[in-house]
This record gives C-alpha cells, structure tokens and sequence, in this order.
C-alpha cells in the first residue's frame, strides 16, 4: 500500500468565509495529497493516478466479457478481497482486486473507518445525467476504463439552479454555469474525492458532478466507496 502522508499538497489563497465559503479542488500526482480533504477550503481532491497498461487490458477484457456487471457490497481492508474474488469470478482480475482493495484500504484508514460500501459497475449510459451534490461526507470515485466523472467549480455554479430550481431545464440551458468551458473532468484512473453537504461545516459547498454521456457502443468501468458505519 502506498502510505498517505501529508506531502504533495497543493497551495491555497487566503481563505475568508466571513461571506461567501471559498472551495477549490486540490491536485497531486501523489497518494498524499488524499490528505488535502480536510483542508476546509477543499471540496474536491484529485490523485492524479495512471493505470498500468497490464490493468487497462485487464479491465477491456472484463467488460468484454461482462458487459452488465454490477457489484455492490460492505467491505473492510481485511475482506475486501476475497469479497471481489467472490464477485469477479475470475483469477485473471487480480490485478483489479488488488488495486481496488489498496484503495479499500487507503479509504479506511483517511477517514478511520472499519467497513466501506463498495460498488463497482459497468456502465453504458450515463448513471447521473444531470450535476447535483450528494447528501454524504465524502465519496471515492474512479473510473478503471471510459470516460470519466464531470464536476463544476464551486465558484462556477449557481446553486439556486440545482435539482428543482432547474425548472426542468438541462443543465445547458438552466443557468447552472455560464459556459461549457465552466465544466472539468476527470481523466480515466485518477482518484478523486468528492466531498458532500453533509461533511460537517461544508453545507452548500458539496461538489457539484455528473456522470458523463457515454457515445454509443463504450462503456466505463466505475468504483465508488462510501462511508459505512
């Protein structure tokens, strides 16, 4: 396991929460900067991690194989492997399994957590369609193969336009954000953390993500751990 420590963090302005709360996304090519989550200025943490080529071919030949795989479960770093193994069905995935356990067990030990809820989905369209928050403290997403999560700066978005204050609009049209250029995305293997309204003192603030829309005939690979008390 890579250990996560403090170093790679990146730099921040001065922070004023006295009108408007400031948040920004940080970035490292580091495990560490993981860590920058609970830097209260943070929202969004991005490992900017690269698959090995061996797991990217992995990967397209388990989608291949698998085109409606869907797992979801509760699992602790002590048995998230043999849950997997239950799972995939297939010892030519332990490449995958073992690099979904090292984050099973990264997940645990930031947030001091016994047990995560894992899922890990193929999809070929998109799950979220439309940006909106999550009612959580903090949620781990990658994508293993495929295009991957959109986001908005905090300071891109109008909130009043989420959820009912579209008026049914698309997110395109609604106000949302000025311009599509306002929209980010992930690449393919990076780590991210996205962290919620329900992250204590981050009310209003939590990142504002989609997924993205899928051209006809792809599919993505999708890991998401939750917290699990």
């Amino acid at each position: 396991m890579n250990s996560i420590s403090p170093a790679n963090r990146s730099s921040f302005d001065s922070y004023d929460d006295s009108e408007v709360k400031i948040r920004r996304a940080a970035q490292g090519d580091e495990p560490g900067v993981l860590t920058d989550i609970y830097l209260e200025q943070s929202n969004m943490v991005i490992w900017k991690r690269e698959l090995s080529e061996t797991l990217k071919n992995s990967v397209d030949a388990f989608i291949k194989s698998n085109p409606n795989f869907q797992a979801s479960m509760t699992v602790t770093p002590q048995t998230v492997l043999s849950s997997l193994s239950e799972s995939l069905g297939d010892s030519a995935q332990l490449e995958l399994r073992e690099n979904v356990a090292q984050l099973v067990e990264m997940f645990c030990y930031l947030f001091e957590l016994k047990r995560a809820g894992l899922r890990l989905t193929v999809l070929n369209r998109a799950m979220c369609p439309k940006f909106h928050i999550d009612r959580i403290p903090c949620r781990l997403v990658t994508t293993y193969q495929g295009i991957a999560t959109e986001w908005l700066p905090h300071q891109a978005v109008d909130r009043q336009k989420l959820g009912l204050g579209s008026n049914g609009k698309l997110d395109s049209e609604s106000g949302l954000y000025k311009t599509a250029n306002d929209i980010q995305q992930l690449n393919c293997g990076e780590v991210a953390l996205l962290k919620g309204e329900l992250w204590e003192g981050n009310e209003n603030a939590g990142l504002v993500h989609r997924s993205p829309a899928l051209p006809a005939g792809e599919s993505r690979l999708l890991l998401t751990l939750d917290f699990s008390y």
